[in-house]
């Protein structure tokens, strides 16, 4: 297996610093001592499975979930998720949870002033194809003020969780969206010390498959190890 220390040394400065004060709270959350490589199991060697009975109808259209339709600019995200050799992983989890086109987190801790939309949840997910691709439809997210530091605000972005057979750990990153003037302020953002590390967090409008007079596609690919990896959230095995 590929550890943490052997990725990092092969792609430095490519994912994020885990002690980064301009980021506030990673001075409280980031590790003092040396990590603990713990032992496989047999749990982790063979992987989850997933199947597609986990994957509700319209799980993967976030404009879709309820009633009425979401206020805001409809967006399509796609991409394809693949290994160090460029190969796709199939069957992968991928999720995702966002705020709405105000900015603001269907979630008891988020006391943004700003309205919550009742059609919109701002969560999915889907299963990766045999080619590795995903796809979601949904609304461009809103900016949010974050408390970090005095008048901080958060540049747009949607999270993504990846889990599946072939990866051994929950990896979480965000995609952003491109030419936003809030990214050279955001210090999670600019926690990635290699500028070409950062920009490939920041999705490609994709007129390709757009849809004319509806939505514009975004296209966004994550590559989970090697000197083109995308950077994550969270330690990688």
């Amino acid at each position: 297996m590929t550890n943490l220390a052997t990725v990092r040394e092969a792609a430095p400065n490519t994912q994020p610093a885990y002690h980064f004060p301009p980021y506030i709270s990673s001075v409280a959350r980031s590790p003092r001592l040396p990590l603990v490589l713990l032992p496989d199991t047999h749990t982790e060697k063979t992987g989850p499975v997933f199947g597609h009975s986990l994957i509700r109808p319209n799980d993967s259209d976030l404009t879709a979930q309820h009633e009425g339709y979401p206020l805001g600019e409809r967006i399509f995200v796609h991409g394809q998720v693949l290994n160090e050799d460029g190969r796709p992983v199939r069957n992968a989890l991928v999720e995702v949870w966002q705020a709405n086109a105000a900015g603001r987190y269907r979630h008891k801790v988020d006391n943004h002033d700003a309205p919550l939309d009742p059609n919109f949840s701002g969560a999915g997910r889907i299963l990766t194809d045999h080619e590795g691709r995903y796809f979601f439809k949904t609304i461009k997210p809103g900016p949010y003020p974050w408390g970090n530091h005095h008048n901080a605000w958060r540049p747009a972005h949607i999270h993504f969780s990846f889990f599946g057979a072939g990866i051994l750990s929950r990896l979480v990153t965000q995609m952003y969206f491109p030419d936003d003037p809030l990214q050279p302020l955001d210090p999670i953002f600019n926690s990635i010390p290699d500028e070409a590390a950062r920009n490939r967090l920041v999705a490609r409008l994709d007129m390709n498959r757009s849809e004319p007079n509806y939505a514009l596609a975004y296209e966004w690919d994550i590559v989970l190890r090697g000197h083109g990896d995308t950077p994550f959230e969270e330690p990688r095995r």
